[in-house]
């Protein structure tokens, strides 16, 4: 004979074996077989629970009377309190969500002799094949579980914070009903002013940004007996599994975290300066959205006028050149509720680490500190006069930019030609051999907004440490020449050597040469002496005819507009 043992668990704890082709054993008891358990039973059926399940039931031949499953709608059923037939009400207690059981009731504890209507015959033994989905109890609060803390905590949700989070919304078999990360948004809001549902309200409370939890809620902190109409059924208990990605309080200011102050600070930034400085700016959470780094280039502006966003204005004023500090801008003082469409969203907290390299303001003049004057001092530098001085140069954070000493030579200029920038023209006056300055040089005496491509950036501040090296004094302005001793009173038939009464360009050369080489003439130093010579014959020349004439030739103090002679 075939034989087929059937594990079977009665409440009354009997266990019955039966051949396969033997009649029906009455029963006297539920006959319980769990045929699936989940690994994980947070919390099994009590007496007084409320429970979602889904269910089919059938009479021993397999025959079905009834299905929730043709309703598309679960059984909501408190257990324990006589609202449903005996048998059933005993078979759910201690069964877990996501647990199945078929469950083998007798008639006594199901219709009895009375059956139900057309339905269910007297007598009749009854299965039900059951699928809890839900379980709370109307004592149930909200329930809160951390499984990320992030290792930096330093606010937590308040009342009345906003924040911005991501969450998977789950009813408590696991079904998915929504997610913030599907729509690739967070669902950004008010806490604790009745803007979310109350279990929300209460859940997100005391979480950190980064901080990751489950928050379980009975369907009377959640949509209650109505649902959500659509995607949540009624008396849903609900699953969010939620990441808080940004907080912030609409009173909030802007928060400065200084890191890295130098010593000496001998300036602070205020409203109206010009200031150069590197950034990284992030979320709160720590999602990257922009680098002045990975652009090579600092960022430049005014501050305190409204050039940048309200939080950075205010961040920016008191900074120290070089300083690193953290500055934390609410999204009233940033971007505000529109974000800027693609990096930063609506409402974002924002988060600058930046470096200050350096700020002046556009009243700013050279400023000049000697750091060494020789005891004799006596003859000092002014405009005309030629100079030779050594220099290095660099930004204000340090930056190098050039220096003569790697050339093994002088840098050689006329002061007051504009032969180098304002600023150094500034301070190379008054300068004598020997004398060492430093030199800090705004941008407007400097290279200006435009910087030098590949050497000094734009709207630069410039450091020069400078030692005047050697010095040779020029000619009193207007003039290119001068004579060191009286004028020949015969000048013009001095000059015309073939005496033809016309002097060439080669005549007029020749002799101013001959004149300085014999000391009794001087050229204005630091100028190309050929080039000199060419001026002066030009302006003699008068009609241009590459000659000059007696008639022509003056001296330059019967001049007016001409430099030469």
């Amino acid at each position: 004979m075939k034989q087929c043992v059937h594990g079977m668990i009665y409440l009354a704890v009997l266990v019955a074996f039966a051949a396969c082709d033997a009649p029906p054993v009455p029963l006297d008891d539920i006959v319980i077989e769990k045929t699936f358990v989940p690994e994980q039973c947070v919390r099994a059926v009590k007496v007084g629970d409320y429970v979602r399940y889904h269910y089919n039931g059938m009479f021993p031949d397999g025959k079905k009377f009834d299905s929730s499953y043709d309703r598309s709608s679960t059984y909501n059923v408190y257990v324990g309190k006589k609202q449903l037939i005996e048998g059933m009400d005993r078979a759910l207690v201690g069964m877990c969500v996501n647990e199945r059981r078929l469950v083998k009731i007798p008639p006594q504890l199901a219709y009895g002799k009375e059956g139900y209507g057309d339905v269910i015959p007297s007598d009749a033994i009854l299965h039900f094949d059951v699928l809890l989905l839900d379980v709370w109890n109307p004592d149930d609060v909200v329930q809160m579980k951390t499984y990320y803390t992030p290792e930096n905590c330093s606010r937590k949700v308040e009342v009345s914070d906003y924040v911005r989070y991501h969450y998977n919304g789950t009813l408590l078999d696991g079904t998915l009903f929504d997610s913030s990360h599907t729509r690739m948004r967070t669902y950004d809001t008010y806490v604790g002013i009745g803007w979310l549902i109350a279990g929300m309200d209460q859940g997100l409370l005391g979480m950190c940004v980064g901080e990751k939890r489950i928050i379980t809620m009975p369907p009377s902190l959640g949509y209650g007996s109505n649902g959500d109409g659509s995607d949540i059924p009624q008396q849903a208990s609900l699953v969010f599994d939620v990441v808080l990605l940004d907080l912030h309080n609409p009173k909030d200011g802007v928060s400065i975290i200084n890191q890295d102050i130098p010593q000496p600070c001998h300036r602070k930034s205020v409203a109206g300066d010009f200031i150069r400085y590197h950034y990284n700016g992030s979320l709160l959470d720590g999602t990257f959205f922009d680098s002045s780094y990975s652009r090579n280039r600092t960022y430049d502006t005014y501050v305190g006028k409204g050039y940048v966003i309200g939080g950075m204005d205010e961040g920016l004023i008191g900074v120290c050149i070089g300083e690193k500090r953290r500055i934390i801008i609410p999204p009233h003082l940033g971007y505000g509720e529109e974000g800027t469409g693609t990096k930063i969203p609506g409402s974002a907290v924002l988060v600058f680490d930046i470096h200050i390299i350096d700020f002046h303001n556009p009243s700013d003049t050279v400023v000049i500190t000697t750091n060494y004057k020789p005891e004799v001092c006596e003859t000092l530098a002014k405009k005309g006069d030629f100079v030779k001085y050594h220099y290095n140069a660099s930004l204000m954070d340090g930056s190098f930019i050039d220096s003569t000493y790697n050339y093994g030579k002088t840098y050689n200029i006329v002061l007051g030609a504009n032969q180098v920038v304002p600023g150094m023209e500034e301070g190379l006056k008054e300068m004598c051999v020997g004398e060492r300055r430093h030199l800090v040089i705004p941008p407007h005496l400097g290279y200006g907004e435009r910087g030098v491509d590949g050497e000094v950036p734009a709207s630069a501040v410039l450091i020069f440490d400078i030692e005047m090296i050697e010095m040779e004094a020029g000619l009193p302005d207007g003039y290119m020449f001068i004579w060191n001793e009286d004028v020949s009173a015969d000048l013009f038939t001095e000059m015309d050597a073939d005496k033809d009464l016309q002097v060439l360009a080669s005549e007029f050369s020749d002799y101013i040469l001959r004149q300085v080489n014999e000391g009794k003439g001087r050229l204005a130093p630091g100028f190309d002496a050929y080039r000199i010579i060419e001026n002066m014959f030009s302006n003699q020349d008068r009609n241009g005819d590459g000659k000059i004439t007696e008639d022509e030739f003056k001296l330059k103090a019967d001049e007016t507009t001409h430099d030469e002679l």
